[in-house]
């Protein structure tokens, strides 16, 4: 990814202070110490956002040189503990911690343990374990690869001391994939939705014909390739089903005439078809003036409250230039199981 390559040298120097990103402790509790943020926009106590307000967030940094990288994020049923995937070829596991008021306070029970391909081998660096989508899937999780463009299957429970157990075929032809921008996104539909619980890929970069990102159903009734419309100098790096079927897509852009941003729209779930070119309504934007960084991870579940909670995180590319960020955002309910009534971007 473009930010990737922005920031190789700060990387590299983080990594050489830090005494090098080694996995010799991999499996080990990771210690990790948070600052809470309470703000979205920078100078203002404003939380709503149209159908979104801010509940708050999470700044973190840990001594462990292989902490960051987050490119993707799924939450367990208990809305607490969750798993991760490293864009270096790693998972990471843990919980949240709330204060008294409910607000995001911390992370515990912290490891990260190296992943493995079909073959057992784990690998240091991003050339064959460049995970970047995570899907929880019943008994087994999905993990969608860039560089060597692939969706791997592991089992779950047992996932982190295991090698794929198998691989799925991802309908889109890789040479249409970009090395550094393949499929960042992979989310599983609702059983209840119209792709009744099918698994959903969409490309990074990956362009079609007419230069909208290349998106895929891997399985379910509506098997088949669609296309989402590409807007501007955004880029998809992750995504989450909504309970009644819509699809929350994570969008972030970063170069040095625009700088950095991201996005949250929403897609209609009754839209996402074969052959389709699918486009969706804004729900939150962000750029210098908000608390975010290079947002790459995104998950939403029905919370204790009884609402829609979204959790956007950050991948700091291990350089001390960027910020290993979780912010929390819980969604009007009218808007989480109704279609949205905000104005479709042209």
């Amino acid at each position: 990814m473009t930010v990737k390559r922005l920031c190789r040298a700060a990387s590299i120097a983080l990594c050489i202070a830090a005494g090098g990103a080694s996995s010799s402790w991999a499996g080990d509790d990771v210690p990790v110490i948070s600052r809470q943020i309470s703000d979205f926009r920078i100078g203002s106590s404003e939380t709503q956002f149209g159908s979104l307000e801010f509940l708050g967030g999470l700044e973190m940094v840990s001594s462990r040189a292989l902490f960051g990288s987050l490119s993707s994020i799924r939450f367990r049923p208990d809305q607490r503990h969750f798993v991760v995937v490293l864009d270096t070829g790693q998972w990471l596991t843990g919980s949240i911690e709330r204060d008294v008021t409910g607000r995001l306070s911390g992370l515990s029970d912290v490891e990260i343990t190296p992943m493995k391909n079909s073959a057992g081998r784990s690998f240091e660096g991003k050339g064959h374990m460049d995970a970047e989508g995570l899907a929880l899937d019943g008994d087994r999780i999905l993990v969608s690869f860039e560089q060597a463009h692939r969706v791997d299957v592991y089992p779950d429970p047992g996932f982190a001391g295991s090698g794929a157990i198998a691989t799925l075929p991802i309908l889109i032809p890789r040479k249409m994939l970009d090395d550094n921008r393949g499929i960042e996104t992979i989310t599983v539909a609702p059983a209840s939705s119209p792709l009744r619980g099918g698994v959903v890929i969409v490309s990074e970069r990956g362009l079609d014909s007419d230069g909208n990102r290349l998106a895929a159903i891997l399985s379910g009734p509506l098997k088949g390739r669609f296309s989402v419309k590409r807007d501007g100098s955004f880029d998809i790096t992750d995504g989450a089903f909504l309970p009644n079927g819509d699809l929350l897509l994570l969008e972030r852009r970063f170069n040095m005439a625009e700088g950095i941003g991201m996005r949250l729209r929403r897609i209609k779930g009754a839209d996402i078809r074969p052959g389709a070119v699918i486009d969706g309504d804004l729900l939150l934007e962000g750029n210098f003036n908000s608390q975010i960084d290079n947002m790459e991870g995104l998950d939403a579940f029905q919370a204790a409250d009884g609402a829609t909670h979204i959790i956007l995180v950050s991948d700091d590319n291990h350089s001390i230039l960027q910020r290993n960020l979780m912010l929390e955002f819980r969604l009007s309910e009218e808007a989480a199981w109704s279609a949205p009534s905000s104005r479709k971007r042209n």
